[in-house]
């Protein structure tokens, strides 16, 4: 079913490529002319990455909580030192720049210094009112502003924690963004246009300096970053794998060529992705960088069979029609694994994931399609390469390197034994060191000013990652009963004790703030009200209530009173301490809230994170056995052995346990960037392995199945190939490490580790074992009836070549 992958096959397209090659190029004109018109439908993501599956348990309970309270993500907050604020000038400044900002119809509300309400108990209405903590016609007296900082300082406990930190005496204000465009382009409209101009503006009147965080801050300038870094890398794995080319083969116009190829196939990956409609992610940002590391090996690998091609015999025709009958199905068959790396994240039930692999696997597919169709043209209106051009392949470091490589199969099986098993022990050892990690900051640029103002807010008021609890009382008004407000206000005890976390918020405080409002704002009395005071008090904060347009409820009740929450923030903690602190939580949950009374649900984007990197984990460990089956099934479909599966499979999967003994030495967590580095890297480290088998069954053929001269002349005839491609795939990767993101660092370093073990156990494992299992493996019965002929016969063209 696979003889169209035959001789005759690839002698056709060389023939139909060649003499139609200027309909070819108009055909590529216009499919990258297509392609460019789909740019326009490219948008960057505006939502946070769902790790879960829409219909996982934890996935439901955070749309059922989005449901009733709305986005719990919209809150923007500002710090800066009391002392530096509370004067009369800075205080007017700031108070005009929160104003401002109020202003905006992004904005629902701002919680700010001049801004902040008190509450006042009207006796003859039996309710409570608002009024503002500070009275705006005094701002000028320095003497009534130091008063008032004292006051909010000590005797305004509601507002600890959410509007200062008493310790340090470092206060700030919040602004909540309308909760419909925290998802929106809107989002970063109001931050990066409205928000920072009006923050850079009050910096430089003032001097004074302001922290700021909060997840709609904090997505904006991360997306800011990823998007800037796209053309970092795309620019940067261009030039570096250009250089690599050049240094090769020492020939301007066969660089540009690679590169012409390599910057159409990035053409056409932005294509796809706006054909699909797909929005660029963390992950599908990468894709057009991946495409020119991916890219350029195909072109070292055609360009330097052509060369070897022309120094055998010096005919053109004849060069470029051998290049493809001889490597056309080779070059296939490695980049259909390479595609089939990329491609298994498709069976994960991750969107993200999802689109990744369907982006890449189908533009690693099409760039060898046009490899296949540029490369053989480019060469046929060029002049035969020059001696100087073909030195490469006699250069003296790769003389050098290919004898050591056969020096060390040849005489020391020994010792490439040794350190095979040797490299095995130490990583399972490392494997074991292993640790998760599930935080939402844990790939974020850690050298931005933005990421400082985290570590700042984690410091001065327990983090800013949301963590909500939703309680349901599974009653009509059940919140307010007196027993459900104690429970509540028990596990908000359990919450401030767990360092971790933030002093929570929910309608617990503001029945305290009342009843401290009842006592005519005495501090010694914020706390909940005893039986005997909730007869008198309750009734005043239910006429508050009625108002529902200042009604203070509403953000922490439901309207109907069955529905509470408990808001509370986080520190950028590990897997394993999130795991302890949901642990302890639960626990206390379960005491305090019997299943059969109450339905209490732990929810919020940070633990939603950690819940999808477990999961992802999962998915990716499926995915990358998925790849070794199909792999292992391919082997079986070319070369008709199992034992050839074993041989193949292992100098590809030794590689990938070394990395993750590293991972585990160096205290490398596993995490959504550094999973997808296996799947990677076996997807590329396995194209060597074909192609070195492909090859060494090609030579035992032509020479009357001799196992050593074969071997050896197939690391004479492949070894170069491999050397080269596996250097470009290497050095590509390490540009990654350039990027701010910890992940994508990880990612380029770790693939990088993995290939250049990849490239070693392929060159030196692998001929090892053939040689050393020859006798059982390599023999004519097994392998001399192929499913299809993965390299032609190196001895006779096709004739019609011939005649060309």
């Amino acid at each position: 079913m696979t003889k169209w992958l035959n001789t005759s096959f690839w002698n056709f397209v060389a023939r139909t490529l060649l003499r139609n090659r200027h309909w070819v190029i108009l055909l590529i004109v216009a499919f990258t002319i297509f392609m460019a018109t789909q740019w326009q439908y490219i948008r960057f993501t505006q939502t946070e990455a769902n790790l879960l599956p829409n219909d996982h348990k934890d996935n439901i309970a955070y749309t059922d909580f989005l449901k009733k309270f709305g986005e719990e993500g919209n809150v923007i907050v500002f710090a800066v030192k009391s002392e530096d604020v509370f004067k009369p000038a800075t205080f007017k400044a700031w108070n005009n720049m929160m104003a401002s900002i109020a202003k905006n119809k992004e904005v629902e509300n701002v919680l700010s210094f001049n801004e902040i309400l008190d509450l006042k108990k009207n006796d003859s209405l039996q309710t409570f009112q608002t009024q503002k903590f500070i009275d705006p016609t005094q701002i000028a007296d320095a003497a009534y502003l130091n008063n008032k900082k004292h006051d909010l300082l000590n005797k305004m406990p509601f507002y600890e924690s959410l509007l200062f930190n008493k310790k340090s005496g470092i206060v700030r204000s919040v602004i909540y963004v309308k909760k419909d465009i925290v998802n929106k382009p809107d989002r970063k409209e109001f931050v990066l246009n409205k928000l920072i101009p009006a923050i850079d503006e009050f910096k430089a009147k003032t001097k004074t300096d302001i922290k700021v965080s909060g997840m709609p801050y904090i997505r904006t300038l991360n997306a800011k970053a990823i998007i800037s870094e796209i053309g970092l890398f795309i620019g940067a794995t261009l030039l570096v794998t250009s250089l690599i080319f050049y240094f090769f083969f020492r020939s301007f116009r066969t660089t540009l060529m690679a590169v012409f190829v390599v910057m159409i196939g990035v053409m056409w990956s932005f294509g796809l992705l706006g054909l699909l409609r797909y929005e660029i992610t963390v992950l599908t940002a990468l894709v057009p960088s991946l495409i020119v590391i991916i890219g350029i090996p195909n072109c070292i690998f055609l360009t330097n069979k052509y060369h070897q091609e022309a120094r055998a015999h010096g005919n053109k025709a004849k060069g470029l029609q051998r290049v493809l009958t001889k490597v056309g199905t080779a070059t296939f068959i490695t980049n259909v694994t390479t595609a089939v790396g990329f491609a298994t994240f498709i069976i994960t039930d991750n969107k993200l994931l999802q689109e990744f692999g369907i982006v890449t696997s189908v533009n690693i597919m099409l760039l060898f399609i046009l490899s296949l169709f540029v490369i053989p043209i480019f060469f046929s209106f060029m002049p035969i390469p020059k001696a100087k051009h073909l030195e490469h392949l006699e250069r003296g470091y790769l003389v050098n390197f290919k004898n050591w490589i056969i020096d060390q199969v040849k005489y020391h099986n020994v010792k490439v034994y040794s350190v095979a098993v040797g490299i095995l022990i130490i990583g399972i050892i490392g494997v074991y060191k292993m640790k998760i990690s599930g935080s939402i900051l844990e790939d974020m640029p850690k050298k931005t000013a933005f990421f400082d103002d985290i570590r700042f807010f984690e410091k001065e008021f327990n983090g800013v990652l949301p963590v909500e609890i939703l309680i349901d009382t599974k009653r009509k008004k059940g919140v307010m009963k007196a027993s459900t407000l104690k429970k509540m206000d028990e596990l908000q005890q359990e919450i401030e004790a767990i360092p971790e976390l933030s002093k929570p918020v929910s309608i617990v405080n503001l029945v305290k703030f009342s009843k401290q409002a009842y006592y005519n704002g005495n501090p010694a009395f914020y706390d909940l009200p005893n039986s005997q005071e909730q007869a008198f008090i309750l009734p005043y904060i239910k006429n508050s209530s009625k108002d529902s347009k200042n009604n203070p409820l509403k953000s922490y009740v439901d309207d109907t009173g069955r529905y509470a929450r408990i808001s509370t923030f986080m520190k950028e903690i590990g897997t394993d301490e999130m795991i302890e602190v949901e642990e302890k939580l639960q626990d206390r949950i379960n005491k305090l809230f019997p299943k059969e009374r109450f339905t209490v649900t732990i929810t919020g984007k940070a633990l939603l994170f950690q819940k999808g990197t477990g999961y992802l984990l999962d998915n990716l460990i499926e995915s990358l056995i998925f790849a070794l089956a199909l792999t292992a099934a391919l082997i079986f479909f070319l070369f008709r052995s199992v034992k050839m599966i074993f041989v193949a499979l292992i100098p590809n999967l030794l590689p990938l346990l070394a990395t993750a003994g590293l991972m585990g030495y160096l205290g490398i967590p596993i995490k959504p960037s550094t999973i997808l580095v296996f799947g990677i890297a076996f997807g590329l480290s396995v194209d060597d392995t074909i192609r070195f088998l492909a090859q060494y069954r090609q030579e035992l053929i032509r020479n009357n199945w001799k196992i050593k001269k074969s071997i050896f002349s197939t690391l004479d005839e492949e070894g170069p190939s491999m050397f080269y491609t596996s250097f470009v795939l290497l050095f590509g990767f390490s540009v990654f490490t350039l990027s701010e993101f910890g992940g994508t660092v990880a990612l380029g370093g770790l693939v990088s580790i993995t290939l250049l073990f990849g490239m070693l156990t392929n060159l030196i494992l692998l001929p090892s074992l053939v040689l050393s299992l020859n006798r059982s493996i390599a023999n004519q019965q097994e392998l001399k009836e192929l499913t299809m002929d993965v390299l032609e016969n190196n001895e006779d063209p096709d004739a019609e070549g011939e005649k060309k």
